[in-house]
Protein backbone atom coordinates (compact mmCIF):
# COMPACT_ATOMS: atom_id res chain seq x y z
CA UNK A 1 0.00 0.00 0.00
CA UNK A 2 1.18 3.44 -0.71
CA UNK A 3 2.09 5.97 1.84
CA UNK A 4 -0.59 8.40 2.53
CA UNK A 5 -0.36 12.33 1.25
CA UNK A 6 -0.92 13.13 4.49
CA UNK A 7 -0.36 16.96 4.11
CA UNK A 8 -1.92 17.21 0.79
CA UNK A 9 -4.78 15.63 2.49
CA UNK A 10 -4.99 17.95 5.19
CA UNK A 11 -4.46 21.34 3.01
CA UNK A 12 -7.11 20.49 1.08
CA UNK A 13 -9.25 20.17 4.19
CA UNK A 14 -7.86 22.75 6.02
CA UNK A 15 -10.84 25.54 5.24
CA UNK A 16 -13.44 23.09 6.21
CA UNK A 17 -11.84 21.21 8.57
CA UNK A 18 -13.32 22.17 12.23
CA UNK A 19 -17.04 21.61 10.59
CA UNK A 20 -16.00 18.18 8.74
CA UNK A 21 -13.65 16.91 11.56
CA UNK A 22 -15.12 18.49 15.19
CA UNK A 23 -17.74 16.08 16.04
CA UNK A 24 -19.14 19.40 18.48
CA UNK A 25 -18.07 21.64 20.33
CA UNK A 26 -18.99 19.50 23.67
CA UNK A 27 -16.22 16.76 21.93
CA UNK A 28 -13.47 19.94 21.77
CA UNK A 29 -14.19 20.82 25.65
CA UNK A 30 -14.44 17.26 26.68
CA UNK A 31 -10.91 16.11 25.68
CA UNK A 32 -9.52 19.35 26.24
CA UNK A 33 -10.60 18.85 29.74
CA UNK A 34 -8.86 15.79 29.65
CA UNK A 35 -5.54 17.12 28.32
CA UNK A 36 -5.29 19.43 30.50
CA UNK A 37 -6.40 16.93 33.67
CA UNK A 38 -3.67 14.12 32.02
CA UNK A 39 -0.83 16.61 32.09
CA UNK A 40 -1.32 18.57 35.11
CA UNK A 41 -1.15 21.35 32.98
CA UNK A 42 -1.17 25.08 34.80
CA UNK A 43 -0.74 28.57 33.63
CA UNK A 44 3.41 28.67 34.54
CA UNK A 45 3.86 25.95 31.92
CA UNK A 46 6.09 26.05 28.74
CA UNK A 47 3.55 24.31 26.14
CA UNK A 48 3.63 22.44 22.95
CA UNK A 49 0.52 20.81 20.77
CA UNK A 50 2.32 18.97 18.23
CA UNK A 51 0.12 18.31 15.16
CA UNK A 52 -2.17 20.81 16.40
CA UNK A 53 -3.92 21.49 13.09
CA UNK A 54 -5.99 24.13 13.21
CA UNK A 55 -5.48 24.74 16.94
CA UNK A 56 -9.22 23.69 18.06
CA UNK A 57 -7.54 21.85 21.30
CA UNK A 58 -4.64 24.18 22.16
CA UNK A 59 -7.30 27.34 21.80
CA UNK A 60 -9.66 25.75 24.32
CA UNK A 61 -6.62 24.17 26.59
CA UNK A 62 -5.58 28.27 26.63
CA UNK A 63 -8.91 29.46 27.69
CA UNK A 64 -8.80 26.71 31.10
CA UNK A 65 -5.97 27.57 32.00
CA UNK A 66 -4.79 30.72 31.19
CA UNK A 67 -1.10 30.56 29.92
CA UNK A 68 1.79 32.77 30.98
CA UNK A 69 3.88 31.43 28.11
CA UNK A 70 1.90 30.89 24.71
CA UNK A 71 1.33 27.28 24.06
CA UNK A 72 3.59 26.11 20.87
CA UNK A 73 0.99 25.24 18.30
CA UNK A 74 3.34 23.13 16.03
CA UNK A 75 1.94 21.76 12.52
CA UNK A 76 3.84 21.45 9.31
CA UNK A 77 0.67 22.38 7.12
CA UNK A 78 0.80 26.31 6.83
CA UNK A 79 -2.97 25.64 5.49
CA UNK A 80 -4.06 24.26 8.55
CA UNK A 81 -2.19 26.92 10.81
CA UNK A 82 -3.60 29.64 8.82
CA UNK A 83 -7.03 28.49 10.53
CA UNK A 84 -5.93 30.07 14.49
CA UNK A 85 -6.14 33.43 13.16
CA UNK A 86 -4.19 36.29 11.57
CA UNK A 87 -2.91 37.39 14.17
CA UNK A 88 -3.35 34.11 16.28
CA UNK A 89 -5.18 34.66 19.13
CA UNK A 90 -3.56 35.28 22.30
CA UNK A 91 -2.17 32.62 24.19
CA UNK A 92 -0.92 30.41 21.01
CA UNK A 93 2.12 30.93 18.77
CA UNK A 94 1.94 28.81 15.25
CA UNK A 95 4.96 27.36 14.83
CA UNK A 96 5.32 25.21 10.96
CA UNK A 97 7.51 22.57 11.57
CA UNK A 98 6.81 18.28 11.28
CA UNK A 99 7.13 16.75 14.80
CA UNK A 100 10.42 15.17 13.45
CA UNK A 101 11.71 18.68 13.03
CA UNK A 102 10.72 19.44 15.90
CA UNK A 103 11.94 16.29 17.95
CA UNK A 104 15.26 16.75 16.41
CA UNK A 105 15.90 20.22 17.78
CA UNK A 106 15.83 21.94 14.35
CA UNK A 107 12.87 24.18 15.12
CA UNK A 108 13.91 28.01 17.36
CA UNK A 109 11.63 27.80 20.49
CA UNK A 110 11.18 31.01 22.64
CA UNK A 111 12.75 28.47 25.36
CA UNK A 112 15.13 25.29 25.87
CA UNK A 113 12.99 23.36 27.38
CA UNK A 114 9.13 22.75 27.63
CA UNK A 115 7.41 21.20 30.64
CA UNK A 116 4.40 19.78 28.66
CA UNK A 117 3.54 18.36 24.99
CA UNK A 118 0.66 16.49 23.37
CA UNK A 119 0.07 14.93 20.17
CA UNK A 120 -3.38 14.61 20.03
CA UNK A 121 -4.32 11.39 17.02
CA UNK A 122 -1.25 12.41 15.41
CA UNK A 123 1.63 9.81 16.30
CA UNK A 124 0.33 7.56 13.34
CA UNK A 125 1.28 10.43 11.13
CA UNK A 126 4.79 10.09 11.89
CA UNK A 127 7.27 8.19 10.32
CA UNK A 128 9.61 7.12 12.85
CA UNK A 129 7.75 6.89 16.32
CA UNK A 130 10.45 5.89 18.32
CA UNK A 131 12.98 8.12 17.01
CA UNK A 132 10.40 11.56 17.27
CA UNK A 133 8.94 10.02 20.48
CA UNK A 134 13.29 9.71 22.29
CA UNK A 135 13.56 13.83 20.88
CA UNK A 136 10.38 14.87 22.42
CA UNK A 137 11.23 13.47 25.67
CA UNK A 138 14.57 15.46 25.18
CA UNK A 139 13.22 18.46 24.65
CA UNK A 140 11.13 18.09 28.48
CA UNK A 141 12.58 19.59 31.51
CA UNK A 142 13.15 17.31 34.78
CA UNK A 143 9.60 16.58 35.57
CA UNK A 144 8.04 17.55 31.93
CA UNK A 145 5.27 15.38 30.42
CA UNK A 146 4.37 14.04 27.07
CA UNK A 147 1.33 12.76 26.55
CA UNK A 148 -0.01 10.97 23.41
CA UNK A 149 -3.77 10.78 22.72
CA UNK A 150 -4.97 8.11 20.24
CA UNK A 151 -7.31 5.49 18.57
CA UNK A 152 -7.01 1.90 19.66
CA UNK A 153 -5.92 -0.11 16.74
CA UNK A 154 -9.68 -1.51 16.63
CA UNK A 155 -12.70 1.01 16.66
CA UNK A 156 -16.39 1.20 16.32
CA UNK A 157 -17.09 4.15 14.25
CA UNK A 158 -20.20 3.39 11.86
CA UNK A 159 -18.16 3.50 9.16
CA UNK A 160 -17.94 0.74 5.96
CA UNK A 161 -16.22 -2.32 6.69
CA UNK A 162 -13.03 -1.37 4.61
CA UNK A 163 -12.38 1.48 6.30
CA UNK A 164 -12.49 0.13 9.39
CA UNK A 165 -10.48 -2.88 8.34
CA UNK A 166 -7.60 -0.44 6.72
CA UNK A 167 -7.71 1.62 10.23
CA UNK A 168 -6.37 -1.45 11.97
CA UNK A 169 -3.85 -1.62 9.58
CA UNK A 170 -2.30 1.45 9.75
CA UNK A 171 -2.73 2.36 13.34
CA UNK A 172 0.08 1.84 15.84
CA UNK A 173 -0.50 -0.30 18.75
CA UNK A 174 -1.03 2.09 22.25
CA UNK A 175 1.14 -0.31 24.07
CA UNK A 176 3.87 0.19 21.32
CA UNK A 177 3.89 3.63 22.14
CA UNK A 178 4.35 2.88 25.95
CA UNK A 179 7.66 1.03 24.67
CA UNK A 180 8.55 4.34 23.17
CA UNK A 181 8.22 6.84 25.85
CA UNK A 182 10.22 4.13 28.27
CA UNK A 183 12.76 3.54 25.72
CA UNK A 184 13.18 7.50 25.74
CA UNK A 185 13.51 7.98 29.51
CA UNK A 186 10.44 8.26 30.21
CA UNK A 187 7.84 6.76 32.98
CA UNK A 188 4.84 5.87 30.96
CA UNK A 189 1.67 4.31 32.00
CA UNK A 190 -1.44 3.93 29.61
CA UNK A 191 -5.55 4.60 30.18
CA UNK A 192 -8.36 4.75 27.81
CA UNK A 193 -11.37 7.08 28.18
CA UNK A 194 -14.24 6.97 26.26
CA UNK A 195 -16.98 9.49 24.95
CA UNK A 196 -20.05 8.84 23.58
CA UNK A 197 -20.78 10.29 20.07
CA UNK A 198 -24.51 11.22 19.09
CA UNK A 199 -24.49 12.76 15.32
CA UNK A 200 -27.08 13.42 12.76
CA UNK A 201 -26.37 10.56 9.96
CA UNK A 202 -26.18 12.99 7.26
CA UNK A 203 -23.78 14.58 8.80
CA UNK A 204 -21.35 12.03 9.78
CA UNK A 205 -21.69 10.67 6.11
CA UNK A 206 -20.71 14.52 4.74
CA UNK A 207 -17.84 14.21 7.30
CA UNK A 208 -16.94 10.87 5.46
CA UNK A 209 -17.07 12.25 2.00
CA UNK A 210 -15.07 14.93 3.41
CA UNK A 211 -12.36 12.56 4.47
CA UNK A 212 -12.34 13.66 7.87
CA UNK A 213 -10.03 10.86 8.70
CA UNK A 214 -6.83 10.54 7.06
CA UNK A 215 -7.39 6.95 6.34
CA UNK A 216 -10.60 7.62 4.37
CA UNK A 217 -7.90 9.50 1.73
CA UNK A 218 -6.55 6.31 0.74
CA UNK A 219 -9.98 5.49 -1.16
CA UNK A 220 -10.97 7.33 -4.78
CA UNK A 221 -14.36 8.87 -4.94
CA UNK A 222 -16.56 5.78 -6.00
CA UNK A 223 -14.91 3.80 -3.40
CA UNK A 224 -15.84 6.46 -0.36
CA UNK A 225 -19.67 6.52 -2.55
CA UNK A 226 -19.98 2.62 -2.26
CA UNK A 227 -18.81 2.61 1.08
CA UNK A 228 -21.36 5.38 2.12
CA UNK A 229 -24.38 3.41 0.43
CA UNK A 230 -23.18 0.61 3.20
CA UNK A 231 -23.02 3.15 5.84
CA UNK A 232 -26.70 3.76 4.91
CA UNK A 233 -27.77 0.59 4.52
CA UNK A 234 -26.55 -0.76 7.66
CA UNK A 235 -27.54 2.35 9.40
CA UNK A 236 -31.10 3.59 8.66
CA UNK A 237 -31.55 5.18 11.93
CA UNK A 238 -31.47 9.40 11.58
CA UNK A 239 -28.68 9.43 14.52
CA UNK A 240 -25.95 7.58 14.98
CA UNK A 241 -24.80 6.81 18.53
CA UNK A 242 -21.52 5.51 19.37
CA UNK A 243 -18.33 5.35 20.77
CA UNK A 244 -15.15 7.81 20.74
CA UNK A 245 -12.68 5.34 22.94
CA UNK A 246 -9.50 7.03 23.24
CA UNK A 247 -5.33 5.70 24.70
CA UNK A 248 -3.98 8.05 26.72
CA UNK A 249 -0.22 7.46 26.97
CA UNK A 250 1.99 9.56 29.13
CA UNK A 251 5.11 9.56 30.01
CA UNK A 252 7.07 11.67 32.81
CA UNK A 253 10.55 12.37 32.76
CA UNK A 254 12.09 12.25 36.37
CA UNK A 255 13.91 15.02 38.40
CA UNK A 256 11.66 17.94 38.76
CA UNK A 257 8.98 18.91 41.61
CA UNK A 258 6.30 17.28 40.79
Amino acid sequence: MERRDVQGHYERLAADYDEHWAYGPHHITWMSARIVESLHLSSTDRIADIGCGTGMFAREVARIINPQQAILCVDPSLAMLHQIGTPPPAGLTPITASAEDFAAGSVQLPYEQLDAIWLKESVHHVAEPATTLHGLAGRLAPGGRLLVVMLPTSIEYPLFQAARSRFAELQPDPELIVDHLRAGGLQPQLRYMKYELHLDRDKYISMVRARYMSVLSTFNDSEIEKGIDEMRAAHPEPVLTFPDRFAFVLGVKPGGGR
